[in-house]
């Protein structure tokens, strides 16, 4: 069996300027973003967006995949710092803040995601994220500073419910009220 060929460089280049330049547009423009526009964001002709990414379809989800992939990598960066010695509750709210942030910003693709019915959630992208989320609650329990039934799945609700359409002071208010729910320490005991 013939082994596959690493794509070339300029192919790989060609499909990051064009994830680039969708996440742009869309956030931009909004889920209406045209083929068209987002090939001339990324300087690449419409073809070559198409043999990249054959339907909107394709190329949200792509974006999607991304953003998944960007979250688990920065969890299981933050479970690492935690086991360095870091403080696992810390980790956990710089956490929350950054992906609150993340998604606001890409709160268009995501409605286009919606309205495309792109699926973005590879289950081992998804299972990473959870894996090292686990072990970061599980330390900040044994810490004292997080509650000893709070979970992963709690954890995503609160985030599927951040106030990621609101201003950003509006963002942080939620971050905070959402922390005293979730530790043990009243807000002036955290700080």
């Amino acid at each position: 069996m013939a082994q596959a060929r690493a794509p070339r460089a300029d192919a790989v280049r060609n499909r990051k300027k064009i994830l680039d330049a969708a996440r742009e547009q869309i956030t931009l423009n909004g889920p209406d973003a045209g083929m068209d526009e987002i090939a001339a964001a990324a300087g690449v002709a419409v073809g070559t967006l198409y043999r990249h990414f054959p339907t909107k379809t394709d190329l949200v989800s792509a974006v999607l995949a991304e953003y998944s992939e960007h979250i688990a990598d920065d969890v299981e960066a933050a479970r690492q710092r935690a086991a360095g010695g870091a403080r696992a509750l810390d980790e956990i709210t710089a956490f929350l803040a950054r992906v609150v942030e993340a998604t606001a910003t890409n709160h268009a693709v995501k409605a286009a995601a919606a309205g495309l019915g792109a699926a973005h959630l590879d289950p081992e992208v998804e299972a990473r994220a959870g894996t090292a989320l686990a072990d970061l609650i599980s330390a900040a329990i044994t810490d004292g500073d997080v509650h000893a039934d709070v979970t992963v799945d709690d954890i995503y609700l609160l985030i599927s419910t951040a106030p990621t359409d609101q201003p950003a002071p509006n963002r942080t208010r939620w971050l905070t009220l959402v922390l005293t729910g979730l530790t043990t320490h009243t807000r002036n005991e955290r700080a």
